[in-house]
């Protein structure tokens, strides 16, 4: 895969017995199949979870992803929240105020109801995805996200990134194939 610089990036981590992987995953339209660059690095030693503080956690893997980059995004996708309630930011609005490029969160599961977040669905499921923002209009972020590519409830690409976080543990590394 030739690396290209990206206009959007998808992150995840994966914790683990030896630290943590973050993953990010590059692409440049909101419909794309394949990505145009992935970037992955191991981060050996991870703060212990803090319940409510998830951010201190995994703020320093995503930020440590991003550093593989040779310029900012337009904007990041993350697994995970902006907002948990709100004005209560979550992991995607302290990502946000440490880089200042826009996040929007597409959590899996909602933080207590998740009613102020966009719910998404998409495919045949009945589940929805819970779509939070900061840097971009919420009803915006929730549209970008239904047009993902693929036929299920997770984009494919977000569905990438995550097995990408869980292949190995390897060093930092900008991947090719």
């Amino acid at each position: 895969m030739s690396q290209s610089l990206p206009r959007f990036l998808a992150i995840d981590v994966c914790y683990h017995s030896e630290g943590a992987t973050a993953a990010a995953i590059g692409f440049d339209q909101w419909a794309d199949a394949l990505p145009c660059g992935s970037w992955k690095c191991h981060m050996p030693e991870v703060a212990e979870y803090e319940a409510g503080k998830f951010y201190l956690r995994e703020l320093p893997c995503l930020l440590a992803v991003l550093k593989l980059l040779p310029k900012k995004p337009e904007l990041v996708i993350i697994d995970g929240h902006v907002w948990l309630r709100p004005g209560e930011p979550g992991l995607g609005m302290h990502l946000h105020e440490a880089t200042g490029i826009p996040v929007i969160g597409v959590a899996k599961t909602p933080f207590d109801l998740s009613s102020h977040a966009v719910h998404v669905r998409r495919g045949t499921s009945q589940r929805p995805l819970y779509v939070t923002s900061v840097g971009i209009d919420q009803t915006l972020a929730a549209t970008h996200i239904r047009a993902m590519h693929g036929a299920f409830r997770l984009p494919s690409l977000l569905k990438r990134v995550d097995q990408l976080c869980r292949e190995g543990h390897s060093r930092s590394s900008i991947l090719r194939s």
